[in-house]
């Protein structure tokens, strides 16, 4: 089916900070309220990130909440007018801020969460709200740290007529959920896929665990993949590219280091053409190297000795 679009302008009260969020039907009953591509800034109020809700028949099931408390109360109104069930449960897919600091807007018996997440959430959430309120500024007016109360287990979950296989990995952060809808064949993939815009690697255990995530993931039946960033699409294309551009990657870090480059120099390398239409890639590179290249470096030290 062809997506159809349901919005809503989320007035807030102070002018100048509100997101108009809306709602992407990609399958019957399943919405994705896409974000943009770029990094967090005071023009976006932190809305880079993908999140989405299903009915089921017995209640709707939340994906993600957002950046903010703000986003949040957006989201929730935008679900509110877009179906008439209640909403039931809300996962979270990891820790990051952009995922969510949106949850006071929802009923913190709804919440769900790998317990590992929650663990990561608690030691780094205070030191990613410092940073998105230095980031963001006044959208993130009011917005605390929720922990979510009730732990989410992978397997298999059914919720009204939807039978949802709930999938732990760790190639982003160590503690990454995946969602797959048998009925309607979307996979909400979070951050193990970018589309069209560079990965945020800081917190992975390893380019090469990610890329192993990816290819358990590309064993499933899906027919729409809806990544964490980047717009949702038919198919494995969002898939593959990231595939491609952590294999390409790891494959520079560890030529780099094997040849004693310095972590400047790396960072200056050329970004192969084919991957031009990620946003934010040097920027990317950047933050990657500063985060992961050292342990190339020891790596290439050790084959030494």
């Amino acid at each position: 089916m062809a997506p159809t679009l349901v919005g809503l302008a989320c007035a807030t009260a102070q002018a100048g900070t509100d997101y108009a969020l809306e709602a992407m039907e990609i399958e019957p009953g399943v919405w994705v309220v896409e974000g943009g591509t770029e990094n967090f800034s005071r023009e976006n109020g932190g809305n880079i990130v993908n999140t989405a809700f299903l009915e089921t028949g017995a209640g709707v099931v939340v994906i993600d909440t957002g950046p903010s408390r703000r986003y949040g109360e957006a989201l929730k109104r935008l679900i509110e007018g877009t179906t008439h069930e209640p909403i039931t449960h809300v996962l979270l897919t990891h820790h990051h801020p952009d995922h969510v600091f949106g949850n006071q807007a929802f009923d913190p018996d709804t919440l769900y969460m790998l317990d590992s997440a929650k663990e990561l959430l608690r030691r780094d959430g205070e030191a990613f709200a410092d940073n998105m309120y230095r980031l963001v500024g006044d959208w993130m007016r009011g917005t605390e740290i929720i922990m979510p109360e009730k732990t989410l287990p992978p397997g298999e979950w059914e919720v009204g007529n939807r039978r949802l296989h709930l999938l732990e990995f760790t190639g982003h952060t160590g503690s990454d959920l995946v969602v797959f809808d048998e009925e309607s064949k979307v996979l909400f993939a979070a951050d193990l896929v970018f589309h069209d815009r560079a990965l945020t690697t800081p917190q992975s255990p390893g380019l090469t665990t990610w890329i192993e995530d990816l290819e358990r993931l590309e064993a499933l039946p899906f027919r729409w993949l809806v990544p964490g960033h980047g717009a949702p699409s038919m198919g494995n294309m969002a898939l593959q590219q990231t595939r491609d551009y952590l294999a390409w990657l790891d494959e520079a870090l560890t030529r780099a280091a094997s040849e004693g480059w310095s972590m400047t120099e790396v960072t200056a390398m050329d970004i192969p053409s084919r991957f031009d239409a990620l946003e934010g890639s040097r920027y990317e590179l950047t933050r990657t190297v500063t985060h992961l290249y050292p342990a190339y470096e020891k790596a290439a030290l050790t084959l030494l000795e």
